[in-house]
């Protein structure tokens, strides 16, 4: 059984319960919670798991997987159907530059120890720290929106009729804009993408909502 240690906020982790969902494999679902207790990651129970106390970290069996996109792509080659990329070389490579647009470059500024470290350690104000989230979203997302642009002829995925690890990390970002506040009317291709996952079960069944350890 594969056990994913969570935290239901997470981008990170909701992009991992996507890519499970899509593979239609069943887990255990440990809960981490960044908040309560001074945050649950830092126990000395869970870093000797994950030593950089991030979520998530995936189990299975004796193999321990941490970093999101690791993760993933570890799934998509121990179980090949659906596939998370197509065969296609140079598509493939676009799929990866897209996913790491979002995981590499817009998520980094503004997780949670960013933005936690901006009000505890510089004292900016909430309304500062929300400019900032704003303001790097609002610039990663227009990037992504001209990336659609020219690739995408309305599907209903970002790279096709089928989803892939650009929209696995697409939406958890989406939804976090949607957290903060963020105008997204700039980006018609990115919305239309996100309304149309927002009714696919593999994304419903991924959805943040806090809960108690439980199987899927």
């Amino acid at each position: 059984m594969l056990k994913l240690y969570d935290y239901y906020r997470s981008s990170a982790s909701f992009r991992v319960r996507i890519a499970l969902n899509i593979k239609n494999l069943n887990y255990d679902k440990i809960p981490i919670h960044l908040l309560n207790n001074g945050g649950e990651q830092f126990s000395p129970e869970y870093q000797k798991i994950n030593p950089q106390s991030l979520v998530p970290t995936l189990l299975d069996d004796d193999k321990i997987i941490t970093q999101s996109l690791a993760i993933i792509e570890y799934l998509n080659e121990k179980y090949p159907d659906p596939p998370l990329f197509p065969n296609d070389m140079t598509l493939k490579a676009h799929i990866r530059s897209f996913a790491f647009a979002i995981a590499a470059d817009i998520h980094p500024l503004n997780n949670r120890r960013i933005l936690n470290y901006l009000t505890d350690n510089l004292k900016l104000s909430e309304e500062q720290k929300n400019k900032w989230y704003q303001h790097w979203i609002q610039l990663g997302l227009s990037a992504l929106e001209k990336i659609l642009q020219k690739n995408n002829s309305h599907s209903h995925y970002c790279f096709g009729e089928s989803p892939t690890l650009a929209d696995i990390c697409l939406i958890p970002q989406i939804y976090n804009a949607h957290r903060f506040n963020c105008d997204v009317s700039d980006f018609p291709t990115l919305m239309r993408i996100y309304d149309h996952c927002q009714q696919q079960s593999v994304f419903i069944d991924a959805w943040p909502r806090e809960e108690v350890n439980l199987a899927k």
